[in-house]
């Protein structure tokens, strides 16, 4: 895209952030394990510490796909993430796992905000510089992840937060998430510091932005869930943060999906962040591309790697079984899933299996598809291999006809569920967990 006049109001963001940041020392996250650097940790105050509020499980671009393969060039993206748990600072988590060249990044600013759901507008008082090493610009090498310096913004429980990044470009291939079920935004040419009137609706992916940490109370922990479409929040309404995560952490911060965001919200002594590590079309044991990398490559990096990780939710393995045509043995299934659960246990992380929710009527549901499903479900209630099992077909599927989905928590096409199934599994997880 071609470049566009700066905005007016540079001078004055300048200005404001030099007078409110401190800059310190970034995280290089490539294969790092799931507790914050010496460096990181040392200057945070004392008993406190990096952990996960938020994140989205990226992946590479698809052939198909329109606009992460080729990336971008000149743009300003602005983003939106919705927080679990506040804290006194933040930090934001920015990916070129997929890249095929350094990704450039040339400003980067946050605002903590309340109001203009799905719009791209904030209060330009709320903004923030982001600082790397103490520098407004950066590189990620390929194949990384690298942290920002801490951000000094109080941020409430349940917050939105705004992230506008100038991408110099041309950036190659864009590590992405294709179908986050918000709405981003893109401006031509720099423009981290616009209130929002210089911003067009660009699609509803994610880009680059892999996490956002919050500096915390020693006490509070993460919950990561990892899985499909289902965890990813597929079908569920646009800009509502009603997937079942975002439903479980307004449960657990002692609010509601509706109110999340509001101002004051405390919550519990040890209380958990959120983390969404689904991706739509996702498998346990095999995927690339668009689908993302399987469950068993990826939990190291999406998983494990989190800030401050305690448990795991587990809720994958229907899109292996759907894709198998029947081919799939359910000892396969199991066999990956305790490959995680020891995986998970080196690390201290605690793992709760969700058991695969109905599917007849979708696309690849078969009657020996089915059994499969049934063949793994009994293992995930009977197993005492897991810390904690939580029985979402038994949440979601008809009394009358349990292979199916109930029909108002049916989303439409008979395997992803509506806001309300969503709410509805959220309220058999929440009371599962613990920070």
């Amino acid at each position: 895209m071609a470049p566009a006049r700066r905005s007016r109001l540079t001078a004055v963001l300048s200005a404001l952030s030099l007078a409110t940041l401190t800059a310190v020392g970034s995280v290089l996250l490539a294969q790092s394990p799931s507790q914050p650097s010496e460096q990181a940790a040392a200057d945070l105050p004392p008993g406190s510490s990096w952990v996960g509020s938020w994140g989205a499980a990226l992946h590479e671009a698809g052939e198909a796909d329109e606009i992460a393969p080729e990336g971008f060039t000149d743009v300003t993206l602005r983003q939106v993430a919705r927080l679990s748990l506040g804290g006194d600072a933040l930090r934001l988590r920015l990916s070129n796992v997929y890249g095929d060249r350094p990704l450039e990044i040339g400003a980067v600013t946050v605002a903590v905000r309340r109001g203009n759901q799905g719009r791209p507008r904030v209060d330009i008082v709320d903004l923030r510089r982001v600082t790397f090493d103490g520098q407004e610009s950066t590189s990620i090498p390929v194949g990384e992840v690298l942290a920002s310096d801490p951000v000094r913004v109080r941020v409430p429980d349940l917050a939105d937060v705004v992230v506008s990044m100038h991408l110099p470009g041309p950036t190659g291939p864009a590590t992405w998430q294709a179908s986050a079920f918000a709405t981003s935004f893109v401006a031509e040419g720099e423009h981290v510091t616009d209130p929002g009137d210089a911003f067009e609706t660009l699609d509803e992916s994610r880009y680059f932005l892999a996490g956002v940490d919050v500096a915390t109370d020693d006490d509070d922990g993460t919950v990561v869930f990892v899985g499909d479409s289902i965890t990813a929040g597929a079908n569920s309404s646009v800009d509502a943060d009603l997937r079942y995560p975002d439903q479980v952490a307004a449960r657990l911060l002692g609010g509601t999906a509706a109110s999340a965001g509001s101002a004051g919200s405390t919550g519990p002594v040890g209380r958990c962040g959120v983390v969404n590590a689904g991706i739509g079309g996702n498998r346990v044991l095999s995927g690339s591309g668009r689908t993302g990398d399987p469950v068993l490559d990826r939990f190291d990096r999406d998983v494990l790697a989190v800030p401050g990780v305690r448990t795991v939710v587990v809720l994958a393995g229907i899109n292996d079984i759907g894709g198998a045509e029947g081919d799939l043995e359910p000892e396969e299934l199991i066999d990956a899933y305790r490959t995680l659960v020891d995986r998970a246990r080196a690390d201290g992380v605690r793992v709760i299996g969700a058991t695969l929710t109905p599917f007849t009527g979708f696309g690849y549901a078969t009657e020996a598809g089915e059994a499969d499903r049934q063949a793994v479900n009994d293992w995930i209630r009977s197993t005492d291999e897991l810390d904690g099992v939580v029985d979402t077909d038994r949440v979601l599927r008809d009394p009358a006809d349990p292979a199916r989905l109930r029909p108002s928590y049916d989303s439409g096409d008979s395997l992803h569920p509506s806001d309300e199934g969503f709410a509805a599994v959220a309220a058999a997880v929440a009371p599962a967990l613990d920070c």
